[in-house]
């Protein structure tokens, strides 16, 4: 039976815009969604006074910096709590907000609802702060095991794909990556490189980008052909257009969005996990790689064999749109916070 209208606050970071996914599912759903994005820099001036206030001082061994960052960030959470009056706080990670915003959040009288969209290993989350929430739901069944073993109210979402973004497919003659750079992440890129697989990495991480340098407090970059930081309607057109995407999760439990987004946008996705069986059928929906010759074979199948690579992303694509868009989700939400 559906919920009635709430007047919802969500607290989330600005993270490529997924709280706005979110609010537009709860939106379409029925609700009156107010969306604070906690952690935004919403002008050049923010950008640059959060590199030199708070970021520099943390790379110069201070933690003044950090301090100062989670004291700004958790007065003007606190304000948008008092000015939207919500019956409803969804708060998305929220790990960077200090014990004064959930007294405010505990104060207000809202239902709520903490959305754990990464692991609590990632994270840097006051115990008592964690304890103390009537509620919570997260990605990681792990997590989901961890809390309710503490005797939390806790259950298992999944992540999603928004579908309500456009985008344009570039043709490309790649394989693709867009997302952090870590090791394992670098060792695929090059190892296909090694085996005659053409690859580009796109993101802050991988760009030789004078300004994304300065941006990672970083000089040196793997020799893999990359791009700069993408949107999201940016990488869906580069993961829809290329001969394959990977989504490498390395250590991680759970599953990230790109797995329902590449899929989502008709890319055809090579991922590293084989319990994505859960999910998608490996083989008819999604391709499953389990070393770098593995996948290297998958990639020069999909160049040489296109209608063999679009039968599996376009079922893929029919999965995600029945069953992994954030719309999907807000049935759970509402009756996590109910």
């Amino acid at each position: 039976m559906p919920s009635l209208p709430q007047r919802i606050l969500l607290v989330a970071p600005y993270f490529h815009g997924y709280g706005g996914s979110i609010a537009g599912a709860l939106r379409r759903a029925g609700h009156d969604v107010h969306l604070h994005a906690y952690d935004l820099n919403a002008t050049l001036g923010a950008k640059v006074r959060t590199k030199l206030l708070h970021e520099l001082p943390g790379k110069l061994g201070s933690e003044a910096g950090d301090h100062r960052r989670r004291v700004d960030m958790t007065a003007r959470a606190i304000a948008a709590i008092r000015a939207a009056r919500p019956d409803v706080v969804i708060t998305v990670k929220g790990d960077a907000l200090g014990p004064g915003y959930w007294h405010a959040l505990d104060d207000s009288g809202a239902h709520q609802l903490l959305w754990l969209y990464d692991e609590l290993a990632r994270m840097a989350f006051a115990d008592d702060a964690l304890a103390s929430r009537p509620s919570i739901v997260s990605y990681s069944p792990h997590d989901v095991s961890a809390l309710s073993r503490r005797g939390l109210r806790v259950a298992h979402v999944l992540d999603a794909f928004d579908h309500t973004i456009p985008f344009t497919p570039v043709r490309s003659d790649e394989v693709v990556f867009v997302g952090a750079r870590y090791p394992d992440r670098t060792r695929i890129l090059e190892g296909l490189q090694q085996r005659g697989v053409g690859v580009r990495a796109y993101g802050r991480d991988w760009s030789r980008h004078p300004v994304d340098r300065l941006r990672t407090w970083q000089v040196a970059r793997p020799d893999v052909p990359s791009g700069r930081d993408v949107s999201r309607s940016e990488a869906y057109g580069l993961t829809a257009g290329a001969i394959g995407a990977i989504n490498s999760h390395t250590d991680q439990d759970g599953f990230t969005m790109r797995t329902y987004e590449l899929p989502g946008t008709g890319s055809l996705q090579l991922i590293d996990r084989p319990d994505v069986d859960q999910l998608y059928e490996p083989g008819r929906e999604v391709l499953v790689f389990g070393d770098l010759d593995e996948l290297a074979d998958q990639c020069q199948r999909a160049r040489r064999d296109p209608r063999w690579a679009h039968g599996i992303a376009e079922a893929g694509r029919t999965k995600t749109l029945a069953h992994h868009t954030f719309d999907h989700r807000v049935p759970q939400l509402v009756s996590a916070w109910a």
